[in-house]
This record gives C-alpha cells, structure tokens and sequence, in this order.
C-alpha cells in the first residue's frame, strides 16, 4: 500500500536527539534520519525527500555546509535549519548559502516544528506544481514552433 505521507530527512549529531524525532514525528511523516551529512547525502541517492531538516553545529560538516551540497543535486528539497545556538553568522549563511526554508532553535517545540513541516511542504507543493506546469507550457510552445515551422515551409 503507497503511502502519501510526506518524506523528512533529519539529520544530526546527536543520536538521542534522532530517536526523540522519529518517535515524536514517525506516525505522522516518513522519517528518515542520519547521524552526519555525509550519511544524509547517502539517504538522498535513494530516497526522494521532500523536506530536510538539519542540525548546524555538527562534527566534520555544519548543517549550511550540508545544505550547500544538497542544493547542488537536489533543489527541490526544502531545507530547515535547526541550532541550539543563537549565532547570527550561522543564520546569514544560512540563508544566502543554504537557501533555507526556515530556521528554528533547539530544543524544537512539537507544535511549531510541525507547523514548519506543513507550512514547507505547502511551498514544495506548489513548486512541484509550477515545475509540471513549466514543462507543459515548454512542450507546447515546442509544439507551435513546430506548425509554425511547417506552415512556412509549405
């Protein structure tokens, strides 16, 4: 049986931080977790995730390192940055590099955590839209182009 339930990829250090996540959000989502960002780019190869949601401060490669390489091969995610420390310099980079969705503080509030989520997916949704939309309009002006070119040969 397909499940429309919406794919989560969290992604933190922290194992206890994972279990508390996937125990709080799996009934509601499909949640996927990875301890680093190397093992999240690993998830991504095989999974189509619609919403990342990463730690920044972690060992080997911050959460906006992390995001910068997820937005080279997989744009359409939507990416939310989640830190325990209040830094200024992590949220700009965060922004201008990651191109976030949003960021939120630890510890994460169940209730806006999930209304992020929804709020994400909403925006991933109509991206997806937009894209479908975008290849229909190219299509048919490929189309046109074609009878027009007909037209004036004939």
């Amino acid at each position: 049986m397909p499940t429309n339930k919406i794919v989560v990829l969290y992604v933190d250090d922290e194992e206890h931080n994972l279990l508390s996540f996937k125990a709080t959000f799996r009934l509601k989502y499909k949640v996927l977790t990875a301890i680093s960002g190397a093992e999240a780019m690993k998830i991504l190869e095989t999974n189509k995730v619609e919403i990342i949601i990463t730690d920044q401060r972690m060992p080997f490669m911050t959460g906006v390192e992390f995001l910068e390489n997820v937005i080279e091969k997989y744009p359409e995610t939507m990416r939310i940055l989640l830190t325990g420390y209040t830094d200024y310099e992590s949220l700009a980079e965060a922004i201008n590099k990651g191109k976030i969705f949003h960021y939120l503080t630890k510890p994460w509030k169940e209730e806006l955590l999930e209304e992020t989520i929804t709020r994400a997916h909403e925006q991933f949704l109509k991206q997806e839209s937009m894209k479908v939309q975008n290849d229909q309009l190219n299509t048919t002006n490929e189309q046109l182009e074609f009878l027009l070119r007909q037209k004036l040969l004939s």
